[in-house]
């Protein structure tokens, strides 16, 4: 069996359970976070006593999106290509959960935001604690939602909703978001549940466990390739901004940021 930097891989019975293990950073993601994760779905597709993924985190956050820390988008380094971290890095992560043949179950134990909540939403099922708040936080450091987010909450929560939860930072809670249908069930321990869940499916025939979530993406998201190039072009843009610096650079000084428009 593989071994990984920045994740846990263990098998339960059927279920690959894959657990993010950054908790000093709150399960932030830098570039290697997100190879592992991938790479680990990968090895969980290729082993054919794996029926379905588990995907877990250690700490406090599930994921708290992209570390900030990492040099590919520190913009107080100079101008950042946020597009080519898109392209590279999280749309193939989001690619290889999406793509996965085995059913990928979220089991989110703490807060969930920025990118970290497209990694939760592109989950075929989600389940959570109660209580766990759901954050965008783009707009927060001048840039828009990305990995998908823009295509997963204006289908699941309408324009008017989404665009209110993107912009304005408000959390939703895990009562919240299952109310909108963005979760399956909440659960005191969610990582219990969602093996629970697993063994449910790990009795079920696999190739028609497969080809239901194909039929069903295909249904629902049709377009999506279009919407995450949109998003990449957006973010390029936003990403040379000196909003953006500023909103980094507030971030990492832990105050309030100035921004200017530009």
């Amino acid at each position: 069996m593989k071994t990984f930097q920045t994740i846990k891989y263990e098998l339960k019975n059927m279920t690959a359970v894959i657990t993010i293990n950054r908790p000093q950073v709150y399960n932030a993601l830098n570039v290697q976070g997100k190879l592992d994760i991938i790479s680990a779905i990968k090895e969980a597709n290729k082993d054919s006593s794996v029926r379905s993924i588990v995907l877990a985190a250690e700490g406090k956050a599930f994921c708290s999106g992209q570390d900030l820390n990492d040099r590919s988008v520190n913009a107080t380094l100079g101008p950042v290509d946020i597009g080519h971290t898109l392209d590279t890095e999280w749309n193939p992560l989001i690619d290889a959960i999406k793509s996965s043949d085995k059913l990928i179950i979220a089991a989110i134990q703490g807060v969930c935001a920025g990118a970290g909540l497209s990694v939760a939403l592109a989950c075929d099922l989600k389940v959570a604690a109660p209580g766990i708040r759901f954050i965008s936080g783009f707009s927060q450091i001048g840039l828009a939602p990305d990995a998908g987010m823009s295509f997963m909450l204006v289908r699941q929560m309408g324009y008017t909703k989404a665009l209110e939860f993107a912009l304005l930072g408000k959390p939703l809670l895990s009562e919240q978001m299952l109310e909108y249908n963005f979760i399956n069930s909440i659960a005191e321990n969610p990582v219990d549940e969602a093996v629970k869940l697993a063994e449910q499916i790990n009795n079920l025939a696999p190739l028609s466990v497969k080809m239901v979530k194909k039929n069903f993406q295909y249904a629902n998201e049709k377009g999506l390739g279009e919407v995450l190039n949109r998003e990449k072009y957006v973010q390029r843009f936003l990403g040379f901004s000196e909003d953006y610096k500023e909103g980094v650079t507030a971030f990492l000084g832990k105050r309030k940021p100035q921004f200017n428009g530009k």
